[in-house]
């Protein structure tokens, strides 16, 4: 294949490294989401400022060409799932980065229930017990798309894919209201 070109870094560093109101909505975001670090948080971060500025100069643009780039950012965008099926540009410019924090892969897996908590769900990735079709992916980064949700499980020889593993997420059966015993009144 070749040697790869120079990699040039996914995401920009604040401005000021110092400000307390960004340190600590960073911190925040970091305990929620379980990040291993702020990187994470600056990569998404980025990621919207940079769909953000697209979607804005897309509005100001004017022509057949200009059209063409919204149809695709807006096709981009709603295969992430970050925004609706009738989104306009509009829509992106109100994105954030809590919206595509919810698309990564580790959260995924805790809000299907297939984790106890979000660090567990990363781990769960990176010791390869995770699927999307049936392939193991081992990046908690990953942003998964609409159509992949109900393509994530467990792998098939991994000791997690055994429904009494000690691990597993228990669901509770709901029992019908017919089911349900009827209190007794004098």
């Amino acid at each position: 294949m070749g040697d790869p070109k120079k990699t040039r870094k996914m995401y920009e560093t604040p401005q000021h490294p110092w400000k307390k109101g960004r340190l600590e909505e960073e911190a925040q975001i970091k305990r929620t989401y379980g990040l291993k670090n702020k990187r994470e948080v600056w990569r998404v971060q980025t990621m919207v400022r940079r769909l953000r500025a697209r979607a804005r100069n897309l509005i100001s643009a004017r022509g057949e060409n200009a059209k063409r780039l919204e149809k695709e950012l807006l096709g981009t965008v709603l295969k992430l799932g970050l925004v609706g099926d009738e989104a306009t540009t509009d829509d992106i410019l109100a994105l954030t980065a809590e919206s595509v924090m919810d698309r990564r892969l580790q959260t995924v897996v805790y809000k299907k229930g297939l984790a106890r908590s979000m660090k567990q769900a990363r781990q769960f990735i990176n010791h390869g017990h995770i699927t999307l079709y049936g392939r193991r992916i081992t990046s908690p980064g990953y942003l998964v798309q609409r159509d992949e949700v109900a393509k994530i499980g467990f792998y098939h020889t991994s000791a997690m894919a055994d429904p009494n593993h000690v691990e597993r997420v228990v669901q509770a059966v709901s029992k019908p209201e017919s089911e349900a015993p009827e209190e007794v009144r004098d």
